[in-house]
């Protein structure tokens, strides 16, 4: 805060001790500092040193300027910067003798000012100067920030109240208006009261000492009431209304994500769908791989079939050398055992490959029908999900609408009730002020034939006693009589006097009786208020129930999800079976493509072998026969057969 006590003595020629220790000193919170320059005599250099500074200022919330002796320039320098200032919350400038230039300069800041809601203008003379004041009143109709005012003892006549009730009528802000000991008087007091019709933001208002007449002041009193339990309930139903529209957006939230918790079950039952459609495609490479075993089995087939033509036709062969080759018998027995060997143990070999292929085919067959049964579930299931789906949709949509539509008629019937109480309590307020100012009237009417009478009483006192000074002697019985008969009209005139009494009473006592239906008329809004409240808990155990089937909801959902979780870990596991069969079943053929390869191979070495025997036991054949011919004819039958 010392730099706003140097900004100060920097503008300042000649700067006031006192001012510059109080803007050093000032202390606070940000935002809540209070300025106190009361009963310091400002200079105009000060006061046009605060109105620069006071603008950007400065983090003052409260400003004290009473009894400072503020002449009208150094006013409206003040009030100059102040128009531009946004923290100022509080004004005071009690006892400061304002005039026509200061009531200028306060209605111009009433009119710019946004920020000031307390404005104090105690012990001034603003009343006395009808066009600043009108100007004043007029800035007060168009600031909408203003919330307390106070304009007592500021000579505040029943003009002045014209014009500030003109001003009540256009403000919507002011909340506290202070006229305490002005001189208001009873058409002021009128004025003010009817304005009251038109304000409903004024909640109190001060007119003690203003010669206002007791009637007008219950008036006032009964208006302000009004006007208090019209703002309480405007609150209440401005805070019920908030706190429905946030439930409201609450479970139009929790509708929204239900509805995308589904969305995103949803995605995932189709994309477990999708993964079905995967493993019909796997299903469909299982079924080509199935065909490529059974072509191999037909290989395999084939293959035992030429072994066992080859068998045969060995052994046939051998059947047939064995006659020729006695000597190569053994040999080809062993051979011939050992290939039946080999064939046995081939034959062995693909009975186990048969069984396991068979094994494998019936695993293939339980993996289908399990993939089937799932896929018809998951299917089944998002059909359901689905049509769960739209019917919470349509649940969802079907509740909003209704809530929509009972807040709606509530609020259409709390404004229809409120706006008919409303126009009964003005017309019996209407009925009230004719019935009041009938009363007044006739006692106005009382009070002048009263004043006549006496006046007249008066004359004919003054001339009885012109007459009896002149004739006193004579005329005493006269004036017996005389006065016997003015004893006997003011008897009649006390006796008027005691009816009216009697009628003011009656009308006092009419006035009770309205009051006491006023007071009926209470309770009645109160009956009211309390059928609102159960009315609201009605709803509350409403939003409740319908929370508890959404909880209910929700737990149902998690159950479905925990089931479809329960399906995707299955069918997880099924494609790990799947992925390990189809390894183990790669692997095996893979194997059996090795077993077959290499007995193809050994094949083609015996049949190279069977080529090559049958070319050897040929060669010997043709050398046993030419032996077996060269033998013949060198022997001594052969020349004796020869020479034949």
């Amino acid at each position: 805060m010392a730099e706003l006590g140097r900004a100060y003595a920097r503008l300042c020629a000649a700067p006031q001790e006192p001012v510059l220790r109080r803007l050093r000193e000032l202390g606070g919170p940000p935002g809540r500092a209070r300025l106190d320059l009361a009963a310091q005599s400002l200079s105009l250099e000060t006061c046009g040193a605060l109105g620069r500074l006071l603008p950007g200022a400065a983090p003052v919330a409260e400003l004290a300027l009473g009894d400072c002796g503020l002449s009208e320039e150094g006013l409206k320098l003040l009030l100059h910067g102040l128009c531009s200032n946004t923290t100022v919350k509080s004004l005071d400038l009690k006892g400061n003798n304002l005039r026509t230039m200061g009531a200028e300069a306060l209605g111009k800041l009433l009119r710019k000012n946004k920020s000031i809601r307390s404005l104090i203008l105690e012990w001034n003379s603003l009343g006395v100067w009808e066009e600043g004041f009108s100007f004043f009143c007029q800035g007060l109709g168009a600031n909408n920030v203003l919330q307390l005012l106070d304009l007592r003892n500021n000579q505040i006549n029943h003009q002045g109240a014209g014009e500030l009730a003109l001003a009540l009528k256009q403000n919507a802000s002011l909340q506290e208006l202070d006229l305490r000991w002005n001189t208001v008087g009873l058409l002021g007091g009128r004025a003010l009261l009817n304005c009251l019709h038109s304000n409903k933001t004024l909640k109190r208002l001060e007119l003690a000492g203003n010669n206002v007449p007791s009637d007008i002041l219950k008036a006032v009193e009964q208006a302000m009431d009004h006007n208090q339990d019209r703002q309480t309930i405007l609150s209440e139903t401005q805070n019920r209304t908030s706190i429905l529209s946030k439930e409201i957006l609450s479970l139009k939230d929790e509708k929204t994500k239900q509805f995308l918790d589904l969305m995103d079950t949803i995605d995932k039952q189709r994309e477990e769908i999708a993964r079905s459609g995967r493993l019909q495609m796997t299903e469909a490479a299982l079924a080509l791989s199935e065909q490529k075993v059974h072509n191999l089995g037909e290989l395999l087939n084939a293959t035992k079939q030429e072994q066992t033509s080859m068998a045969e036709r060995h052994f046939m062969e051998l059947q047939q050398q064995k006659q020729e080759s006695a000597d190569r018998e053994s040999k080809l027995l062993r051979d011939l055992s050992a290939a039946s060997e080999k064939n046995l143990l081939l034959r062995n070999q693909v009975d186990e490959l048969e069984k396991k292929c068979r094994v494998q085919q019936d695993q293939l067959f339980q993996v289908k029908q399990d993939l089937t049964n799932t896929t018809a579930e998951l299917k089944l299931r998002a059909v359901q999900a689905e049509e769960r789906l739209e019917t919470e949709k349509r649940r969802f949509k079907q509740s909003l609408e209704d809530v929509e539509s009972l807040r709606l008629k509530e609020v259409d019937h709390m404004t229809q009730h409120m706006e008919a109480s409303e126009r009964s309590m003005q017309d019996r307020i209407q009925r009230l002020e004719a019935i009041r100012i009938a009363l007044e009237e006739e006692l106005s009417k009382v009070k002048a034939a009263a004043v006549t009478e006496r006046g007249r009483a008066e004359e004919e006192l003054i001339k009885v006693r012109s007459q009896a000074r002149l004739e006193e002697q004579q005329r005493l019985e006269h004036l017996e009589e005389k006065l016997r008969l003015m004893a006997e009209s003011r008897d009649e005139a006390q006796s008027c006097c005691l009816k009216q009494k009697q009628m003011v009473s009656e009308a006092q006592a009419k006035a009770s009786q309205l009051s006491l239906h006023a007071d009926g008329l209470r309770r009645r809004v109160e009956e009211l208020l309390q059928e609102l409240n159960s009315k609201e808990e009605e709803k509350v155990t409403e939003v409740n129930k319908v929370k508890v089937e959404l909880q209910e909801q929700i737990g149902h959902l998690q159950a479905e999800r925990t089931a479809q979780e329960g399906l995707r870990e299955k069918i997880a596991a099924l494609e790990r079976q799947l992925k390990a069969l189809s390894s183990n079943h790669r692997e095996a053929l893979l194997d059996k493509e090795g077993e077959i390869s290499m007995l193809l191979e050994k094949l083609r070495m015996k049949e190279a072998e069977i080529s090559r025997m049958r070319e050897e036991e040929a060669q010997r054949a043709s050398f046993l026969q030419k032996a077996i011919m060269a033998y013949v004819q060198g022997s001594p039958l052969g020349t004796h057969s020869c020479s034949k």
